[in-house]
């Protein structure tokens, strides 16, 4: 699988794979992010004199370039089930939002068949190949 092909998906995907490959390494980029602009003095902790979270640069670069990979996956997944896109809108919603597409991504199973998505991801037969990005050049 090319980077790309992995940053901006398509299709379905199973549960296994949007664990494996997007939200456990995405959330421990996060994570490093976090803990580098904590260590180089540019996000802060909440403390009794200053109460809000603050996140550095690097947090905010690694997360700015990680959502098209995040929210992919996380499509690729609702299509897996069977369900547009549009209930992505549900992570705006505070706590009760992100704890149901949570359950609808990561822990509800997809559809066996095929459904107006494609077939499942792990359909046996003949896959189809990746498009390249750029076209192979023409020496004629």
């Amino acid at each position: 699988m090319s980077f790309w092909h992995w940053y901006v998906r398509r299709g379905r995907i199973d549960r296994r794979t949007w664990w494996l490959h997007y939200t456990l390494p995405l959330t421990g980029l996060a994570l490093l992010a976090f803990l580098a602009d904590l260590t180089t003095g540019a996000g802060s902790l909440p403390t009794a004199a200053q109460p809000d979270l603050t996140y550095g640069p690097l947090f905010t670069v690694v997360g700015l370039l990680s959502a098209p990979a995040s929210i992919s996956s996380n499509v690729t997944r609702l299509h897996d089930r069977g369900l547009p896109a549009w209930l992505l809108l549900l992570a705006l919603v505070p706590v009760v939002g992100q704890l149901g597409l949570l359950v609808l991504t990561g822990f509800v199973p997809g559809h066996r068949g095929v459904n107006r998505y494609g077939p499942p991801p792990s359909a046996p037969g003949p896959q189809p190949a990746a498009e390249p990005l750029y076209p192979p050049p023409s020496w004629s």
